[in-house]
């Protein structure tokens, strides 16, 4: 199958995102690109070698003219397009979607992702096939093998870090990158951090040799090593390392929601001004919680990485993000980025004696349930969206109402976001409480209802 969605196109390679089919793709995003060069970067899976010849071959064809990074981190590509005159990128990459699966995510010329509205024109145009003549002129591949150097100068840059703490605490790290495309990056990242690293899966053959999602669950071989090397810290990243979930030094998997928050804290304790956050409508409170506590706030975008860069952008915010492990720092790029994150998350943990357990004792405790109601069941007596929306309207009548994604109530300690997906006949129900039993309580309220 092909998933369509504000983060492009992805597909299972050996029948739906054919040679074809990717051509196809490139054609008509050559056709939104202004004129000029495009950045091409790839994650490790195995199919990205092929999808890249193909992707660069159709360029050519058009008379672009390409610098190709190969291997390397979703962010790099997005920084190096943002730091360049270039008039875009195109990164190989299915994200934490399984080995089997690969897909082509658009990168606007200031490093963003595609607007809605471009991916709207994308697809139209792709779904009409539409044809392009060979250039007369073909286009020249260049080959930029310093990207990933160049976006670690550009981390171990930012002011609102303090590098030489984090060097002198010569921090025990350890980090699974599934041996995907952070393999190379983010070790490096942290040997530029002056850490002693532990590298567990950092080989990028794209062999994925746990879940690709960076879930507790799936951290288990990261946990492990943690203790057994005595770390300070443990990292994990996703297939294309634009997400980043935390192990503390128990080997307690704290979850990728407090990656944000960490990093926030840090943020906040270095350049100590007051200052608008932003992040989507479904992460955690706990930073809305930290904001309070220094004088500063939050503004929730619809779920979405372009979302919360739009809203950045919009308000002027400095650091924004997603509960998914995802941190956007405009001072490196408007983008997640799992590199910037490590960075933002050890200024953090250098700035006082504590270790991470202890720090994460003192920020803000919830916790978050995350379900799905299949909308075609026989037993869901209200199987369009807009009806769930109505009657879940009805049964939380005490709470403030957000509309601006799907549905979501919020209490002052508590929350309920209900969203449809856009791919699958279900609704996401995500809540979050002080306690698991508490969230849980909010999603079965609802469910008996329906």
């Amino acid at each position: 199958m092909l998933i369509r969605s504000i983060s492009g196109v992805r597909g299972i390679v050996d029948t739906h995102l054919t040679d074809d089919v990717i051509r196809n793709y490139v054609r008509c995003a050559h056709q939104i690109y202004q004129d000029g060069v495009i950045i091409i970067g790839r994650d490790s899976r195995q199919s990205g070698l092929m999808i890249t010849n193909t992707v660069i071959d159709e360029f050519i064809r058009l008379g672009r003219n390409i610098i190709f990074c190969d291997i390397v981190p979703t962010p790099t590509v997005q920084f190096m397009v943002e730091q360049t005159d270039a008039a875009g990128g195109l990164i190989i990459t299915a994200s934490h979607n399984p080995e089997e699966w690969n897909g082509l995510k658009f990168v606007r010329a200031d490093g963003t992702f595609f607007l809605p509205e471009e991916n709207e024109r994308l697809f139209k145009e792709v779904d009409r096939g539409i044809k392009v003549k060979d250039s007369k002129v073909r286009g020249i591949v260049f080959e930029d093998k310093n990207a990933i150097q160049k976006h670690i100068i550009k981390n171990a840059s930012l002011k609102c870090v303090d590098v030489y703490q984090i060097r002198k605490r010569q921090f025990k790290v350890v980090i699974d990158a599934i041996n995907g495309a952070g393999a190379i990056a983010v070790p490096a990242m942290l040997e530029a951090l002056g850490c002693e690293v532990i590298p567990i899966n950092c080989e990028p053959t794209g062999d994925f040799v746990h879940g690709t999602e960076p879930l507790p669950q799936n951290l288990k071989e990261l946990s492990k090593a943690v203790i057994e090397n005595n770390a300070d810290i443990g990292f994990a990243v996703d297939p294309d390392a634009d997400r980043l979930a935390i192990v503390d030094e128990k080997g307690t998997a704290i979850g990728e929601e407090y990656t944000l928050v960490l990093a926030t804290d840090g943020y906040i304790n270095t350049v100590g001004s007051k200052e608008t956050f932003v992040t989507n409508l479904s992460t955690t409170m706990a930073l809305d919680k930290l904001a309070e506590k220094h004088g500063c706030a939050v503004e929730r975008s619809a779920v979405g990485e372009i979302n919360v860069v739009q809203k950045m952008l919009e308000i002027g915010a400095n650091l924004g993000g997603e509960g998914n492990g995802g941190v956007i720092l405009r001072e490196a790029h408007l983008g997640r980025d799992s590199l910037v994150g490590v960075t933002m998350v050890l200024n953090r943990l250098a700035q006082s004696d504590e270790p991470l357990s202890g720090i994460m004792n003192k920020l803000p405790q919830f916790e978050m349930v995350k379900e799905r109601l299949e909308l075609n069941r026989a037993d869901v007596c209200t199987p369009d969206p807009i009806a769930v929306f109505d009657r879940a309207k009805s049964i939380f009548s005490d709470a403030e109402v957000n509309t601006v994604d799907g549905l979501k109530f919020i209490w002052d300690d508590r929350w309920l976001h209900l969203r449809a997906s856009n791919t699958e006949p279900i609704l996401r129900i995500y809540a979050e409480a002080p306690t698991k039993q508490e969230a849980q309580e909010l999603v079965q309220t609802l469910k008996s209802k329906l």
